[in-house]
């Protein structure tokens, strides 16, 4: 694997901090809502709390009264949490690994509606923005931005980073026809062009996001090389004739998996990974699921996901050599139970250009959705599984995310099962390698099809969060006024397809061989 080497610095300055951190902020936030859901006395019969979305979002423990439960959050929430002996007052619920058994839904759970000012902003919204510090003398960053400071993807923290001034510049007038005198705002260089990201040059873009951290500026010129403070790489592309400059950023961003990227033969060049892996610098997901409250995966439903579904399993496909043999283990699968593949590998057949109608009939008439990836590679979880599994299409009045939802179970093949529990809402699908062999997949399919509450339990996530804009380009210029912590890959190429990264079996078979290479090789990365 490549070696990741910090400069010298970390971003840090020294002296106390006056400021609230963005932790203890929405530590502060959390008492005042449920202090004043004491002065209302709102609560549900049984003694179950109301719950707050937004501003619970990652909130690190709630502490409801003694005679309820006490709740340890899940650090990622991904994995479960479970009622154990002892404790004040009732159950208290502990930490568990993604193996444990999975929590039960909390009875008479309803998630109120917090005002938009109390809620993140980057949440369905939320207008609670981070603070302006005031002091840049005494002003301390507590967000951990970096992978060395957070081993998870860290999109909130970064979100809800702000510098003090004089770092940033407020309320300046566009500096693209002057940048020279302001020295503040970062210039950011698309190397391949404004057109392939589908942007303008310009502050504009910051501007129009209403990104906490806005001053910086677009530029696809080349001949601004030297003086850009970061260049930005995307999918395949030539190295700049010259050697970087100390005080650039270069970062190489990219969305397709290592088996359908480029090499990288150069080394020490690149500072910063913007990719969909959660260890990059900038974590660029598919999808980001936030949760309103760490606290709750899991609601009651009021309806029955498998009424009046006839069929079984579907799946549309249209490349038919995919490298992790997807194919092949869907039709040995069709062996024990109904598979019906749609598109260039099977059968049927649902014009691409009437997706929407596409996905209402698997939404009426089908319980399971093959969301396989065309690679096995760690992290590498795409619309796949986000889009045709479980959020949706936009809606195509507004073109904003379906929060509904679809109604089908995905079955997932791709990436290794702990990326699917980091990054899906809990209990949401089903993986492939959870299970010995398609016979045995399908034997339990047949379970969950015989048996509607088993089915729906697959859905009890619904109601609990929402997918989420992670505001790549917001995140990217407030990272660029972190100053002084400054790094580079040696060898990014091992990074970015090292041993272990992608493979062509199953995870569960290389994850069994993987510390045994004598007694039988472990599939290629």
């Amino acid at each position: 694997m490549a070696s990741w080497t910090s400069g010298a610095g970390d971003g840090r300055v020294g002296g106390r901090m006056p400021r609230v951190s963005l932790r203890r902020g929405l530590l502060y936030l959390s008492a005042a809502t449920t202090f004043s859901l004491l002065l209302v006395s709102v609560h549900q019969p049984g003694g179950t709390w109301l719950t707050s979305p937004g501003s619970s979002a990652i909130t690190l423990r709630r502490t409801p009264h003694l005679d309820h439960p006490v709740i340890e959050v899940v650090d990622d929430g991904a994995s479960g949490a479970r009622p154990v002996e002892g404790g004040q007052g009732g159950d208290t619920y502990q930490r568990v690994p993604p193996t444990a058994p999975r929590p039960q839904p909390l009875p008479n759970v309803t998630l109120t509606t917090v005002p938009p000012s109390h809620r993140l902003w980057f949440l369905k919204g939320g207008e609670l923005r981070p603070e302006v510090p005031v002091d840049a003398e005494q002003w301390v960053r507590r967000e951990k931005l970096w992978p060395d400071e957070d081993p998870n993807d860290r999109i909130v923290e970064q979100l809800m980073f702000r510098p003090p001034p004089p770092l940033m510049l407020e309320d300046h007038p566009d500096p693209a026809a002057s940048d020279k005198a302001l020295p503040y705002f970062k210039k950011i260089l698309m190397y391949n062009g404004m057109n392939s990201w589908g942007l303008r040059a310009g502050r504009g873009q910051f501007l129009k996001l209403k990104c906490p951290v806005d001053t910086c500026v677009l530029t696809g010129s080349r001949s601004e090389l030297t003086s850009a403070d970061a260049i930005m790489f995307k999918d395949h592309f030539s190295m700049p004739p010259h050697s970087r400059d100390l005080r650039q950023v270069w970062v190489m961003f990219m969305l397709e998996c290592p088996l359908h990227t480029q090499h990288f033969t150069n080394k020490n060049v690149f500072n910063w990974t913007a990719t969909y892996r959660h260890d990059s610098d900038i974590v660029a997901p598919y999808e980001k699921w936030i949760y309103y409250d760490n606290a709750i995966y899991q609601k009651p439903q009021e309806i029955n996901y498998a009424a009046n579904k006839t069929k079984q399993v579907a799946w549309f496909v249209s490349n038919c050599g995919a490298r992790n043999n997807r194919l092949q283990y869907a039709k040995e699968l069709g062996k024990y139970i109904g598979v019906d593949i749609f598109g260039a590998c099977g059968t049927k057949r649902c014009p691409r250009s009437n997706s929407a109608k596409c996905f209402e009939m698997l939404n009426k008439d089908y319980k399971f959705y093959l969301a396989f990836e065309n690679s096995n590679c760690r992290d590498y979880i795409t619309e796949k599984f986000f889009v045709n599994g479980l959020r949706g299409l936009p809606n195509q009045k507004r073109g904003l995310p379906n929060q509904k939802s679809h109604h089908i179970l995905p079955i997932v093949m791709g990436a290794h099962p702990d990326d699917y529990a980091r990054q899906a809402p809990l209990k949401s699908y089903i993986h492939v390698d959870d299970f010995e062999s398609p016979k045995q997949l399908a034997n339990y399919l047949h379970l969950l099809d015989q048996n509607d509450d088993l089915f729906n339990e697959y859905f009890r996530w619904k109601g609990t969060g929402e997918f989420i804009n992670t505001y790549f380009m917001c995140r990217l210029c407030a990272l660029l006024h972190d100053e002084g912590h400054q790094h580079y890959y040696e060898d990014v190429n091992a990074w970015w397809r090292g041993t272990g990264t992608c493979i062509n079996g199953s995870w569960r078979k290389y994850d069994k061989f993987k510390g045994e290479p004598e007694k039988k090789k472990a599939p290629e990365g």
